[in-house]
């Protein structure tokens, strides 16, 4: 049994600070043998990279990054983000932009939004979208309604903030795909480290069930670690986010999460951007 803390890094995002509350403090009910964290703060596409070189125990990753990393890492059941209702967007200043040949920013190409973005276009823009740029995420918006870039794809709380900036949303990928497949959209996942064993990876799944179920039996317990590094995201804000991304998907991904899971790492491989899952690659622990 490991007793050192497991390091983790997850984002400072609202969702991943209200699911691990519990479990980073302490406070999961009913699991005193839960497994103590050390915690690191770091966005998607940091710790993307860190899954690939093989660093930490346990992480938050885009569910883009598995093909190529699950041979050392097992994907958890649970504590990920996936739902209906809560794509990516790809945003442009005019209401009927035309993509073809054009510039599109987005905050990373090992990302689940960017896969999503490639599928949409492969069946939508005839003849394709033109160059890729990658910039930090907080950028994209500022640059696409400065005209540095043509369009731009955004994630999380931008679904809820970029009217501020006086852009349209051109297409939702999370309709397109719900549309297409019948199924939920798989943005993030949790991942653990295989060379922990079956009995600390059970033990840590079990954990991370509890913390969501801590999560929602007592929101306002959550409010000052979620809101404390919300990056001054007004409480509002954080709530609909945490609404969006926390749900049943979260405590269990179940039947309808792994069939979006392998469905999109599917289409992906079949287009090239990934390499293709083994038979028994998702499997769990």
């Amino acid at each position: 049994m490991t007793t050192e803390p497991l390091r983790i890094a997850y984002s400072p995002c609202p969702n991943d600070t209200f699911v691990f509350d519990a479990l980073a403090h302490g406070r999961v009910p009913g699991a005193p043998d839960a497994p103590a964290l050390d915690v690191t703060f770091a966005d998607i596409d940091i710790t993307n990279g860190m899954a690939e070189r093989g660093e930490f125990d346990v992480l938050k990753v885009s569910y883009a990054v598995l093909p190529y990393v699950l041979d050392d890492w097992a994907l958890l059941p649970c504590g990920g983000a996936l739902g209906r209702g809560c794509g990516p967007l790809v945003l442009t200043r005019r209401a009927d932009a035309d993509l073809r040949g054009r510039t599109v920013a987005v905050p990373s190409e090992t990302s689940t939004a960017y896969l999503l973005f490639r599928l949409w276009a492969a069946e939508t823009v005839p003849g394709g979208v033109g160059e890729i740029v990658v910039m930090p995420f907080h950028e994209i918006m500022p640059a696409v309604r400065d005209g540095k870039v043509d369009a731009g794809l955004v994630i999380h709380e931008a679904r809820f903030t970029y009217q501020n900036y006086g852009l349209h949303k051109l297409a939702d990928m999370g309709e397109h795909w719900e549309r297409t497949t019948g199924l939920p959209i798989p943005l993030g996942a949790i991942i653990a480290k295989r060379s922990l064993g079956a009995e600390t990876l059970n033990r840590l799944a079990d954990a991370v069930r509890g913390s969501v179920r801590a999560a929602w039996d007592d929101p306002e317990a959550s409010r000052p670690y979620v809101m404390e590094h919300a990056q001054e995201m007004d409480p509002a804000v954080a709530d609909q986010h945490i609404g969006l991304y926390v749900n049943e998907f979260t405590a269990d991904l179940g039947e309808d999460g792994y069939a979006a899971i392998r469905g999109l790492l599917t289409r992906a491989a079949a287009e090239g951007l990934v390499p293709a899952l083994g038979p028994d690659a998702l499997a769990f622990p």
